[in-house]
């Protein structure tokens, strides 16, 4: 069964789902379906999905998922990777000062790690409303706030923790609906950046 997201993570895979028909076959084997299948669904040749089956294939995008007999023939089955796909920002990544400055930089490199992750959860969210009808129970809130200097802001951000840890201790239950909290401080970037 395919996962609810998969994150493209290298070039070449970047690439090759940089044609459209690509994306519209992925779209179509979010259930497994075989080259004659999709080949109806987009008006093309089966010969020529296959071809394009094959290069998602090659790259981990689809994956055979059995077979099954059509007439005369065995027909492969396909299912793409994920039911939704991400691109992560570090596929565009050729500097490797990026890479170098995350390893040095802790709290900076889980600042991005928490944003990969959060993409990837909202993405699948939406996915549970789109395709399966679900309501979503979600909030977000952003806020832009100025420190006069750094000590203001490292009290603000004690006092912010220890209000989060009494939230969820006062609220939180070993057991129930599993939700995740998310806070993340850093410099606004440039203004025209956001």
């Amino acid at each position: 069964m395919a996962q609810p997201v998969h994150v493209v993570e290298d070039i070449e895979a970047l690439q090759v789902l940089g044609h459209p028909l690509r994306v519209r076959i992925l779209e179509l084997l979010r259930e497994p379906g075989s080259a004659a299948t999709v080949a109806r669904e987009v008006g093309e040749t089966r010969q020529k999905v296959n071809y394009h089956l094959k290069e998602l294939e090659r790259v981990g995008l689809v994956a055979p998922v059995g077979e099954r007999r059509a007439g005369n023939f065995i027909e492969t089955l396909y299912e793409a990777a994920g039911r939704s796909f991400l691109v992560a920002p570090s596929v565009a990544w050729s500097d490797p000062r990026r890479v170098d400055a995350l390893r040095q930089q802790h709290s900076l490199e889980n600042l991005v790690m928490v944003g990969a992750q959060l993409q990837r959860d909202a993405v699948a969210l939406l996915d549970r409303a789109a395709f399966d009808g679900e309501e979503i129970a979600s909030a977000a809130v952003e806020a832009d706030v100025h420190f006069a200097d750094e000590r203001d802001r490292a009290r603000f951000l004690e006092e912010y923790l220890s209000a989060v840890q009494k939230l969820c201790d006062e609220h939180g239950a070993r057991d129930g609906l599993p939700y995740r909290v998310v806070f993340a401080a850093h410099p606004a970037p440039e203004s025209g950046a956001r």
